[in-house]
């Protein structure tokens, strides 16, 4: 599960708001709302409620934080949950209903038949099951709320926004890291591998036992981005797997997030690899293999300069192609403009390891903080 739904009376809560005053949060409840949080479960209500009255009792009971897009007022519940899901971008597969109503839970259930539904008795038991045991538990699941919110206030600027968009992405103060994946990061950087179609450009998945061991390979860099901006984090947003030759790096794969493709994020990593490439005096070769979803990242190679069918020889180093359909493009690096709108962090690659760990690239923006 992504997102739990919750009913407030005689379910999040005991006692119904509008008829007793007063309503008591049991504590296996509000340990039920920490634990799901902590996994990067988002969570949000809908109730029939008075809004401000309920989202006021919310706030004293001191959890209000951790409901996203609640929807408290007096429509059919099953709106309600639809309008959380399309809002977040979640199929309805993903969500979860908790009522302690019977005839609740069966609108729920009719109008929206994907839509697992709880009796409101379920609740303390919702941690051990397995739907709301992710596999994966990163560093990013356990703020996504934090980084949900964030991107709801961010959308908000933009909306508000006027003049060329180049302007509001400066306001934003977007401030890219780029630095070799620890331990502690392999599982992002997994689930960022599995999960990202669109702007992947293999399709390939690394498991986390290949990643470690490509990890403590000299040959190799693991490469995790990370974007924040004045709003809060994105998160990890992107990671390379770069193969190290004499003449050549070979870019194994490059996958980004999808959600950070409008402020630029792909093109300022190409471009910083690019960059590091001249400084290094090699060349890029970049392994491409066309899927049903990644049209995006192929236009993204192109427009950086990368081609097939160059002539040159230095991708003679690189070993034979192992998956079907996958190409193999060439570039001549020269050195690149720093973004306009991103301020860029990342380390050294022109130096071998043993060499200082960051180098910070001025932008437009604003000069980079060092790491």
């Amino acid at each position: 599960m992504k997102c739990l739904v919750w009913d407030l009376d005689n379910t999040l809560w005991q006692g119904t708001l509008l008829e007793d005053g007063e309503v008591t949060l049991p504590d296996t409840v509000r340990d039920v709302v920490v634990e799901l949080d902590s996994r990067g479960i988002l969570q949000s209500v809908a109730s029939k409620n008075d809004h401000e009255t309920a989202w006021a009792r919310l706030e004293r009971l001191g959890i209000a934080d951790y409901f996203v897009l609640p929807r408290i007022g007096w429509g059919p519940k099953s709106d309600s949950v639809r309008r959380i899901a399309d809002t977040l971008g979640f199929a309805l597969t993903t969500v979860a209903f908790i009522d302690d109503q019977p005839a609740e839970r069966a609108e729920v259930a009719h109008h929206l038949p994907e839509v697992r539904c709880y009796e409101a008795e379920a609740a303390p038991f919702l941690p051990a099951r397995p739907e709301f045991a992710p596999p994966l538990q990163t560093v990013d699941s356990r703020r996504r709320r934090q980084m949900y919110q964030a991107g709801f206030r961010r959308e908000a600027a933009r909306a508000g926004a006027t003049g060329p968009d180049e302007d509001f992405l400066r306001s934003l103060e977007l401030d890219m890291r780029i630095g070799r994946a620890t331990g502690e990061e392999l599982s992002r950087v997994e689930e960022l591998t599995l999960r990202t179609s669109q702007m992947n450009a293999t399709g390939v998945h690394y498991s986390d036992a290949d990643l470690r061991r490509l990890l403590t390979d000299p040959g190799h860099e693991v490469l995790v981005v990370t974007l924040t901006d004045r709003f809060g984090p994105h998160g990890a947003v992107g990671v390379l797997l770069l193969e190290r030759h004499p003449d050549v790096w070979h870019l194994k794969l490059l996958a980004t997030s999808c959600r950070v493709v409008s402020f630029g994020a792909g093109a300022t990593v190409l471009n910083w690899l690019i960059d590091e490439a001249a400084r290094a005096g090699v060349h890029l070769m970049a392994d491409f293999r066309p899927t049903e979803r990644n049209r995006m990242m192929e236009i993204a190679y192109r427009f950086a300069g990368f081609l097939d069918g160059d002539p040159c020889s230095c991708g003679a180093a690189l070993a034979r192609a192992a998956a079907d359909g996958l190409q193999r493009l060439h570039l001549r690096p020269a050195p690149r403009p720093a973004s306009t709108t991103i301020r860029v962090g990342a380390v050294d690659l022109a130096r071998r390891r043993s060499g200082p760990g960051t180098r910070a690239v001025h932008t437009g923006a604003a000069p980079s903080r060092p790491s």
